[in-house]
């Protein structure tokens, strides 16, 4: 195992980590229902309570923070992890996308629905450089049934938003190929990684059958692994948080899996890039509730706006 620092702990099912000029780190507490700022000496403070289920973080154009909520989780603990439990929360009512404003701390929501259809539980988010973002919605589990989801874009200025694949089966990471041409999305259940191939921002070049949204399937990893959110290197090769087997999954654009890099958590939801040359990987190890730190051999891709 590789040497990890530990720069947080005690936190409340931490994900979205973002790195700030300065060196903290922003997270969501996704069972805590905030945005936190992780101080580089590890002192944790609440930069804003939003309720329901704060889930994916990424900074926009103009500065703000723009958030995914998922409405709410219910947790559990299995094997003395922190985990997430089917069943709704007893405030949901939908997800939605939320701009907070770390200024003065005002937060208004952007999107709860596209058309006709409400927003289930939006996951994660990565902006491209014309401003726009892309978003995953996982759907919601409940006892006996789930809700399908998929993946959107939508502007900053909340004018406009558009479906761009779906159904898909719980869609959860999100990231951008260093040139923006590709959009990647992880699945949670099926532990697959899809490419959608983008002739422009929002638009999808459809991938005919068997593609069952118009991805192109990058890669699917065997036995009982699942995956969760990314982020992508310098390389364009996508670094995929994956459940159960602990670690992260590099993955090449064209499917070869790189290496796995193991982590102390089964639970390992979130990575992103920071410190000198974007070498310093951020990770959210949520069923330990920590936020830990690791040299990185290839540098983190900048992300559209990062600070």
């Amino acid at each position: 195992m590789p040497d990890i620092r530990v720069v947080a702990s005690g936190l409340q099912f931490p994900e979205g980590p973002v790195v700030e000029a300065d060196g903290s780190i922003l997270i969501v507490e996704i069972q805590r229902e905030t945005v936190s700022r992780v101080r580089p000496d590890g002192t944790v403070e609440v930069v804003a309570r939003l309720g329901g289920g704060p889930n994916g973080l990424a900074v926009g154009p103009d500065g703000a923070l723009y958030v995914c909520n998922n409405g709410g989780f219910l947790f559990q603990t299995v094997a003395g992890y922190n985990r997430t439990r089917r069943g709704v929360h007893p405030h949901y009512t939908s997800g939605r996308i939320e701009r907070l404003d770390p200024a003065t701390g005002e937060v208004r929501t952007l999107y709860d629905r596209c058309g006709d259809h409400p927003l289930c539980g939006p996951n994660d988010i990565v902006f491209d450089r014309s401003g726009g973002f892309y978003f995953t919605d996982y759907g919601k589990h409940r006892e006996r049934d789930r809700d399908h989801g998929g993946l959107y874009y939508a502007l900053a200025d909340g004018s406009r938003i558009v479906e761009v694949a779906h159904p898909m089966e719980t869609p959860n990471g999100v990231g951008l190929s260093p040139d923006d041409a590709t959009v990647y999305v992880s699945e949670t259940e099926t532990g697959r990684l899809w490419a959608f191939d983008l002739e422009a921002p929002g638009q999808p070049k459809r991938h005919p059958f068997p593609s069952p949204h118009g991805g192109r399937l990058v890669c699917g990893l065997p036995g009982y692994q699942r995956f969760d959110s990314m982020a992508v290197d310098a390389h364009g090769n996508i670094c995929v948080a994956t459940l159960i087997t602990g670690c992260i999954t590099v993955i090449a654009p064209d499917g070869t899996v790189l290496r796995q890099v193991a982590l102390p958590d089964p639970i390992a939801t979130n990575i992103c890039f920071g410190g000198p040359d974007r070498r310093t990987a951020y990770i959210t190890l949520s069923g330990t509730g920590q936020l830990v730190a690791m040299d990185w051999p290839e540098p983190g891709l900048p992300l559209a706006f990062s600070r």
